[in-house]
């Protein structure tokens, strides 16, 4: 649908808006994100690929069953493939290889090793505030290295929230592809708004997803290529790799999650080892910072303290869930005074 810019407002405006605030809102507030996400992300990605279609037919009758077949496919192949992925990541992740759980415990018994891998001279010079940080830091991994074995009870309403999602979205995508509607005010209204929330989600979750990609590709090649042919070999590496992909789906921030997951294990073989894997990792994001501001900053025009302060907001306001909802909520938000002419 065609984004226009109008400085007028109806009341099918207001109470389109209002409704909005109310859908998102209800979405992170009642654990209905991944059900969001991958229904966009189904709808947007058919969306993407009609267009090949859509040239081998004239119009969008409602007859056009041969359309309708072809989107069809493709929907079922679309929400198929996603299915699969998020299934084997979500085994990966629960096995023993993958484990996040075993990652932290790990993660845990190397900080409390720490005092043996570094020099007797830098630890004279560490004042004890540090040393009772690392203590905490500890405690906080060994604590909740436990508490993820929980996680695994919410996984399975969690996996059928996002296959009804993926439903919903192919459904949503497959109608509009065959079918053209004649809207009343307010559902042109409401549709509108859902179209700048689409474009949104597509111009910031897509951008993430090549930043996220490049990043893990370059990631593996140092933990699966680099450290062994230097003869240091790293445990857990398939599970690094998988969290870096996973967690650089999160702007900003996702790169410090990872970042510090390799370094602190990279303390388990020495120090020198340590400082290297932060030396290689701080050049790959600081070339990642750049296509950070040039592929997302161009996509919804916002830098990185905005997006910061909105994952903070909405982190104090929802928890985890408004970190993952941030970005995209706060394009949308952007998209929308645009569209108004207020920013």
């Amino acid at each position: 649908m065609t984004v226009h810019s109008s400085q007028t407002t109806s009341n099918n405006d207001i109470a389109a808006w209002v409704l909005m605030a109310f859908a998102l809102i209800f979405a992170v507030k009642f654990g209905l994100l991944p059900a969001l996400i991958s229904g966009l992300l189904v709808f947007e990605v058919v969306h993407l690929i009609t267009p090949m279609i859509a040239k081998r037919f004239s119009n969008k009758r409602k007859d056009n069953y041969s359309k309708l077949w072809a989107v069809g496919i493709i929907v079922f192949i679309i929400v198929s493939l996603l299915a699969l992925a998020v299934a084997g990541l979500v085994a990966f992740l629960r096995s023993d290889a993958g484990s996040v759980t075993v990652l932290l415990a790990k993660m845990a018994q190397i900080l409390e090793d720490s005092r043996k891998i570094l020099p007797a001279w830098l630890l004279a010079h560490l004042p004890s505030d540090a040393i009772a940080f690392k203590e905490l830091l500890t405690a906080w991994l060994r604590t909740h290295a436990d508490q993820l074995q929980i996680v695994g009870k919410e996984a399975g309403r969690v996996t059928a929230h996002v296959i009804i999602g993926m439903i919903v979205g192919g459904m949503l995508a497959l109608r509009e592809a065959v079918v053209i509607e004649r809207y009343q005010p307010f559902s042109r209204a409401l549709i509108m708004r859902i179209s700048l929330f689409g474009d949104a989600f597509k111009r910031i979750v897509f951008a993430q997803i090549r930043i996220s990609a490049i990043n893990t590709f370059f990631t593996a090649i140092y933990l699966a290529a680099v450290l062994p042919m230097l003869g240091i070999h790293l445990p857990l590496v398939k599970t690094m790799i998988a969290i870096t992909f996973v967690v650089g789906l999160i702007p900003v921030i996702g790169n410090l999650i990872s970042n510090t997951v390799i370094v602190v294990v990279s303390l388990s073989q020495s120090l020198g080892v340590a400082v290297g894997s932060l030396a290689y990792l701080v050049v790959i994001h600081k070339f990642e910072y750049f296509l950070n501001a040039r592929i997302v900053g161009t996509q919804i025009q916002a830098r990185a303290w905005e997006l910061l302060i909105a994952m903070l907001c909405m982190e104090a306001a929802f928890g985890l869930v408004g970190v993952v909802a941030a970005p995209i909520y706060y394009a949308y938000i952007k998209a929308e005074l645009r569209l108004r002419k207020l920013i």
